[in-house]
């Protein structure tokens, strides 16, 4: 009986080691994840960052809401403004004389409020222009 024992032990086979590569595999998938999910998060802000800002509409807007409460800055603001938007000829010689009538409104220490033609003048070239 003892020989039964004796060989059945030594049919028996040594531990063999599997390698076990799970834990690399694991680490690499995740790090994988990490770098994609990265890399989306860095398209997206570029996205939004470089949404370019209308200019010229954002100066149309800013002429289109003056209210002519305060004549002097008022007068400065549509200077700066018609200054910046204003491209074509027609446009700039409209501009330009808009911009005289007003110098009366800029240079004083007290001004009377701002002349309804100088408020047509500047309602008709915010008409003519373009701004997309």
């Amino acid at each position: 009986m003892n020989e039964n024992i004796s060989l059945k032990i030594n049919d028996i086979k040594d531990i063999v080691k599997i390698p076990d590569n799970s834990i690399f595999i694991y680490f690499s998938l995740v790090f994988i994840a990490f770098i994609i999910v990265i890399s989306i998060i860095v398209y997206i802000i570029k996205y939004f960052k470089n949404k370019k800002i209308n200019k010229r509409k954002t100066y149309f807007n800013i002429l289109k809401d003056i209210e002519f409460k305060e004549p002097k800055r008022d007068a400065y603001t549509i200077t700066k403004y018609l200054r910046l938007l204003v491209r074509e000829d027609r446009e700039k010689r409209l501009a330009n004389e808009l911009i005289n009538d007003l110098e009366a409104y800029k240079y004083k220490k007290e001004v009377s409020d701002i002349d309804t033609n100088i408020k047509n003048k500047l309602t008709t070239l915010l008409d003519i222009l373009d701004v997309k």
